[in-house]
């Protein structure tokens, strides 16, 4: 079997005693932070292996929204290297961007979303995913067939090939997935109880995006973990 080195990912997740954290983590049924299966709700209409099959794909990256998505590191540099930069990045953001967060479709995919687009959110994006590019090994060939199978436009193929990641700078879209990809006939119905599920366990507060996590995975088919997180200090 070949050797897999780790991934490392740039994300947001909230912290761990917020209720957006708490919500996301029973719906996926596993704790980024810990590392641990969560136990999952009871959502009437959706049953417990139907609610499991349309989490597999992102209950292995935990809840979380991308800011830069994962990436092996370039030799010869070290995971301590990654933890200090993060580290020092974090301390020189003076700006926390806030969201009206919801339950919402991207594509065939359901998500806690803003309800309008933030640009100071954009702007922290588009700074991690230049920022930590010189820790990031380029693609595999494998990797790049994976990524450009899926139907990407021209200017996501260019940041494909350029950043590892198609979906960047004016691509990006602020998203805490909770599915995989839903049928269209289950769709509204599944959104629906997504989104009461929502309004009992979070209300309508705003969401201060005031921290980044440090992730990593080390295994192909094993679930990210929080490393390191550091939050903003404005």
């Amino acid at each position: 079997m070949d050797e897999f080195p780790p991934r490392y990912a740039i994300y947001f997740v909230p912290a761990a005693d917020q209720p957006l954290f708490h919500f996301g983590r029973a719906m996926l049924g596993y704790d980024c932070y810990t590392g641990l299966e969560h136990e999952r709700p009871q959502l009437n209409g959706i049953a417990p292996d139907e609610l499991a099959a349309l989490t597999c794909e992102p209950r292995r990256y935990g809840f979380h929204a991308t800011l830069k998505a994962p990436f092996r590191l370039l030799s010869p540099v070290a995971e301590n290297d990654l933890i200090q930069a993060f580290a020092a990045f974090v301390a020189t953001w003076k700006t926390i961007p806030v969201i009206e967060p919801c339950v919402h479709t991207l594509g065939a995919f359901i998500a806690v979303m803003p309800r309008r687009r933030c640009l100071a959110l954009d702007r922290l994006a588009a700074q991690c995913v230049e920022e930590f590019d010189r820790f990031r090994a380029p693609l595999t060939r494998k990797e790049r067939e994976r990524r450009s199978a899926t139907r990407l436009d021209a200017t996501e193929i260019a940041n494909l090939d350029r950043w590892g990641y198609p979906f960047v700078f004016d691509s990006f879209r602020f998203h805490m997935t909770l599915t995989g990809p839903v049928s269209p006939a289950r769709h509204p119905g599944v959104l629906a109880l997504m989104q009461e599920a929502f309004a009992r366990q979070c209300g309508s507060a705003d969401l201060a995006i005031d921290r980044l996590a440090l992730l990593r995975q080390d295994a192909a088919q094993g679930h990210f973990r929080v490393l390191a997180q550091e939050a903003f200090t404005v």
